[in-house]
């Protein structure tokens, strides 16, 4: 039976396959359970209902892709993981998904550009994982 839960926030791309391998090998570490999370955030969106639910759809289908991706590379290193996806702002349903699932830890990557920039400052990321230890008591990983 696993001790802990370890959520990892996954996009695909670079950035969440090394967090994706991250947390693989710490849920065998640990003898935790492994969730992977995708969130789909329309808020970019102009809120045409015809074109949102088809953007929608294709968002959510893409997510589900991505989830069993992941999945699929745990269970090729013997770990067995569920998937989990939501609707909403990122860092938010990051922090409900977490509090939710009572974990013990979050892994999240750092998604970089084709230049190989980073999206994010790494000083942005590191608020982000103080906001989420403070608010979740789960300890946070960037990869």
């Amino acid at each position: 039976m696993p001790m802990g839960k370890i959520l990892c926030a996954t996009r695909g791309g670079e950035a969440s396959f090394r967090a994706q391998d991250r947390a693989i090998s710490l849920a065998k570490e640990r003898g935790d359970e492994l969730i992977f999370l995708y969130v789909v955030d329309l808020a970019f969106l102009d809120k045409k209902a015809a074109l949102v639910i088809n953007i929608k759809e294709s968002m959510d289908k893409m997510g589900e892709f991505l989830l069993i991706m992941a999945q699929e590379r745990a269970e090729a290193q013997g770990v067995q993981a569920r998937a989990l996806l939501r609707e909403g702002k990122v860092r938010q349903e990051i922090k409900a998904a977490a509090s939710e699932e009572s974990v013990a830890l979050v892994v999240l990557g750092r998604p970089v550009r084709e230049d190989g920039s980073r999206i994010f400052a790494l000083e942005d990321l590191q608020n982000f994982a103080a906001e989420l230890e403070a608010e979740t008591g789960a300890e946070v990983v960037i990869v």
